[in-house]
């Protein structure tokens, strides 16, 4: 025997080798990885942001409003989920009206005012999420109706536990916009 027929087959046998190894190794990931429905509770702090804010004297002025945002999930599919995700913004403030219909630009204080919103996620990967929902905020002075489109991303820790970041906008209906961003830890319970 050759020492190049003697090569190709000890190639050939090691690759064989490999292709059983990483078979194996594929096969107890995906059945480690099976998808089971589960829920999720998150907490985060964030950062509302406002264009349209007004100071004491009624000029305009960005505002960045502390927040916090509280969130159940329920991941029925492994790419879908549904959700009660609420900020909470501990502050009052002072905004412009500025989607109302009419030519008058009202402004309207605003005293801690709570922002529910029931939405449903896409979840392309294990990492990243897509919401879009529908709400309200609910002050003392006024409610308004919203929607709200966001984006999550997550990383995993060990039982069951997650880190992630948010972002998301409102589009408070015939009221004004306003944009957060957080960081949260989040805990999933059952199936997964």
């Amino acid at each position: 025997m050759t020492s190049t027929s003697h090569l190709k087959k000890t190639l050939f046998l090691i690759a064989i080798f490999y292709l059983i190894i990483q078979n194996k190794i594929e096969a107890q990931e995906s059945e480690e990885k099976a998808f089971s429905p589960h829920h999720q509770i998150g907490l985060s702090i964030n950062h509302v942001h406002v264009f349209e804010g007004r100071d004491d004297e009624g000029n305009r002025e960005v505002l960045s409003l502390p927040a916090w945002g509280l969130d159940y999930t329920f991941q029925f599919k492994e790419k879908w989920a549904i959700g009660l995700h609420t900020d909470f913004i501990i502050e009052k403030f002072k905004v412009e009206k500025n989607l109302a219909s009419g030519e008058d630009k009202e402004t309207v204080e605003r005293s801690y005012p709570i922002a529910p919103a029931l939405v449903g996620i896409y979840k392309p990967n294990e990492h990243w999420s897509f919401l879009l929902g529908f709400g309200g905020e609910f002050a003392k002075e006024e409610d308004f109706f919203l929607t709200r489109a966001g984006v999550e991303y997550g990383y995993e820790l060990p039982k069951g536990w997650e880190i992630f970041g948010t972002t998301s906008y409102d589009f408070k209906w015939n009221a004004y916009d306003s944009w957060g961003i957080g960081l949260g830890i989040a805990k999933n319970f059952g199936g997964k």
